[in-house]
């Protein structure tokens, strides 16, 4: 273990976690899309403040608040989740996106989005499906649930599972990732994989099934096929290693000399994005205009 000898083992554990590359379905998805966008979202630092950058827009906005008010369900008891209506728990979550904060241009496009994300809530609540069933809850250091991908070449993957439901009947759990957007998840996805292998390390119960709950429609949840949990290690290790490699020889060119994800991060740094706020992972918050 690196630094072993050196360090005692509380400190050791930290230390260790501190200097390794850790990997999410986010960041692969970044690094996978142009490796230029995933330097400056998850690697670069503002110079003047030390924080990272990320730009907000009114899909991730509603996705993040949804998010937030269904997360909150499964540490209550199944008999309580729906004892309050979800969208009185939307408006205090709203407050933190509202306005700028959410990448909205003025209040019509606010509204708009705040009536999707209500409806949303709705047909939860009237259609609530496993949500009323047990669920298990993974914690983990900092809520955010992660492991040793491997442990020797220091690389953790990381992951937050929307849902993991309880079945009673063969003392299993089904991985349930909701839906906000009106895309579907590709089938090249890695998201999948990612969750299983978190699934699998993080809980005792063996992973039986998992589907994707989309919210907008009147039955969104779409069952899917459990990849195989060793051909989901090694694509996933496989593209941490390009990460590892790219982060070690500080390597991150955009293979387009300019696209669609990294020209967004550029405009920020040439000034052209307008400060909002820093967010509770002292993240600096900008909107850009068209």
């Amino acid at each position: 273990m690196l630094f072993h000898s050196l360090r005692t083992d509380s400190y050791t554990i930290m230390a260790d976690e501190y200097t390794a590359t850790w990997v999410s379905h986010s960041s692969i998805s970044e690094f996978l899309r142009c490796p230029r966008a995933y330097y400056l979202k998850y690697v670069y630092k503002n110079p003047k403040n030390g924080h990272k950058m990320s730009i907000v827009n009114p899909p991730l906005a509603l996705g993040q608040v949804v998010h937030e008010v269904l997360e909150s369900l499964a540490v209550l008891p199944a008999d309580e989740r729906l004892k309050i209506s979800l969208v009185k728990k939307l408006d205090p979550v709203w407050l933190k996106i509202t306005g700028k904060k959410g990448g909205f241009k003025n209040f019509a496009e606010e509204s708009e989005y705040k009536i999707r994300a209500s409806q949303m809530l709705i047909n939860l609540q009237e259609n609530p499906g496993p949500i009323l069933n047990k669920a298990i809850k993974i914690r983990s250091k900092m809520n955010l649930p992660h492991y040793w991908l491997n442990e020797e070449e220091g690389i953790i993957l990381s992951g937050k599972i929307d849902w993991l439901e309880y079945r009673q009947e063969d003392d299993s759990v089904r991985i349930i990732d909701f839906k906000t957007g009106k895309n579907e998840e590709k089938e090249d996805s890695l998201q999948l994989p990612i969750y299983l292998l978190i699934a699998a390390n993080k809980q005792s119960k063996k992973v039986s099934g998992a589907s994707y709950w989309y919210l907008d429609r009147d039955d969104g949840i779409v069952d899917k096929k459990l990849p195989d949990i060793d051909e989901s290690y090694e694509k996933v290790y496989k593209i941490a290693k390009r990460i590892q490699l790219a982060r070690k020889i500080n390597h991150f060119k955009c293979p387009k000399g300019g696209c669609y994800a990294c020209r967004p991060y550029e405009r920020i740094l040439k000034g052209e994005g307008e400060f909002v706020g820093v967010s509770d992972t002292r993240q600096d918050i900008y909107i850009l205009g068209d």
